[in-house]
């Protein structure tokens, strides 16, 4: 089976055309005409117009509707440091994704020579690349860059561009898990407020996830990281600064110490490292969210007959899929037609809301006619069926809603707006809505 999907991947990437994306003109030149228009000397014309007034530049070129994916090959998912040509595989899927779900424009840059002698990266030769970029393009998705430097990474361009720059691997899963996880705590019955939180990986998706889950509502007090070495706590001198946040007074060593008696188990971690017994330590009535890939710390089946009360991964053949798809292309329609110059923690809480929302709403024929072709077995189940509300087995929307960009653009846009971020202003969101469905179901 491993042979035939690895046969199956190559030949897919490499017949035709190799890779999986092409630059296709948006305007006509077949005539002596139009390459006038396009090209000398027609082109000087919108050139004079953005030298005179440079926001111009969004009328007239692509970069309205432009992103690059932007990395360095450093932590891939799943394979770790391969560097910056390996990882080109991943960017190219991810354009494909930003294509097909939302109608932006993507181009994947990974960047070589922006490393330490010791092969990792560094922070300020990627942020010096990167910050050049800026007049190219409408934002920046920051992808596979491994901690701690993707924080200094981030958090520098945030502060010296005037476009969107978002950290995928950090704020994509804590956005789509926070939904599930307000959605769990429904079926449950619990408050955020109230739960102890266990989180297994303290990398660049486990400490940023925790930070998110702290502006949801979650105590800093009931949460305790863990990484390789065990729990985050403030004997040790091992941590960085970003950890030592989590760091707390305990005599808790291990995992399996530290799960006794928790309400939610996150994994951004390793395969296998969770055991029934674990789960079946936690407190009752416990959720666990289970998301190495390809395979996550305990699989779904094993930790609901442990007694987790719901469970779900970052795979599409298991209940309940945190999968980043199910945010960046909605998040970033969204700053980009507004014009968002930051997507900052307002507009990424819009998002999580706007996920929670539309997996407890009603199911109408037509987008349930979409799911049953999309996934069957789950339509054999019933999952689609019956009235509103949120269930075990779908606590955040399925990929292919197509309700799903449209809603999380909607969302997104309207706290961009709310929080002086936007440029542009749209008065009728539900037109606006509208327009984006629309818009992407002509690549549906």
């Amino acid at each position: 089976m491993a042979n035939d999907v690895k046969e199956m991947a190559l030949a897919y990437h490499a017949n035709g055309k190799p890779g999986k994306i092409a630059v296709v003109a948006t305007k006509s030149c077949v005539t002596a005409q139009d390459l006038s228009l396009a090209y000398t000397p027609g082109v000087a014309q919108p050139c004079l117009a953005i030298k005179d007034n440079p926001d111009d530049v969004w009328r007239y070129t692509s970069r309205s509707n432009m992103v690059a994916v932007v990395s360095d090959g450093t932590a891939v998912l799943g394979l770790g440091n391969i560097g910056p040509e390996a990882g080109m595989p991943v960017m190219e899927g991810k354009a494909v994704l930003f294509k097909h779900f939302a109608d932006i424009d993507a181009v994947p840059l990974c960047l070589g020579k922006v490393f330490n002698d010791n092969g990792r990266t560094n922070a300020a030769k990627l942020i010096d690349a990167v910050e050049h970029l800026e007049p190219s393009f409408g934002g920046i998705n920051l992808e596979d860059i491994a901690s701690p430097a993707c924080f200094e990474v981030e958090r520098t361009l945030k502060k010296r561009m005037n476009i969107p720059v978002f950290h995928d691997d950090q704020h994509g899963t804590a956005i789509i898990s926070l939904a599930a996880i307000l959605n769990g705590l429904k079926v449950v019955g619990k408050k955020i407020e109230e739960c102890r939180f266990v989180v297994n990986g303290a990398g660049a998706a486990g400490l940023a996830c925790s930070r998110f889950y702290l502006t949801a509502g979650a105590k800093l007090e009931n949460m305790i990281l863990c990484d390789i070495n065990g729990v985050l706590h403030t004997g040790r001198n091992d941590l960085s600064e970003e950890q030592k946040m989590f760091a707390k007074d305990t005599d808790l060593r291990t995992l399996s110490e530290a799960i006794k008696g928790a309400d939610i188990f996150l994994g951004f971690s390793a395969p296998n490292c969770v055991t029934a017994e674990m789960v079946g330590s936690m407190n009752k009535d416990a959720i666990v969210f289970a998301m190495a890939n390809p395979t996550p710390e305990i699989f779904p089946d094993v930790a609901i007959a442990a007694g987790a009360a719901l469970a779900g991964t970052g795979r599409s053949d298991y209940p309940n899929q945190i999968n980043n798809v199910l945010g960046f292309p909605g998040i970033f329609r969204g700053a980009l037609d507004v014009r968002a110059s930051d997507i900052n923690e307002e507009m990424k809480l819009a998002a999580s809301f706007a996920l929670a929302e539309l997996a407890a709403a009603e199911i109408p024929a037509d987008i349930k006619e979409v799911l049953v072709k999309a996934y069957p077995a789950d339509a054999a189940n019933g999952l689609f069926d019956g009235p509103a509300g949120v269930k075990r087995d779908m606590v955040i929307p399925k990929p292919f809603d197509p309700r799903v960009v449209p809603h999380v653009a909607r969302k997104v846009a309207e706290a961009a707006m709310k929080t002086g971020v936007a440029q542009i202003m749209i008065d009728d969101l539900d037109a606006y809505e509208a327009e984006v469905t629309a818009r992407i179901s002509k690549n549906r």
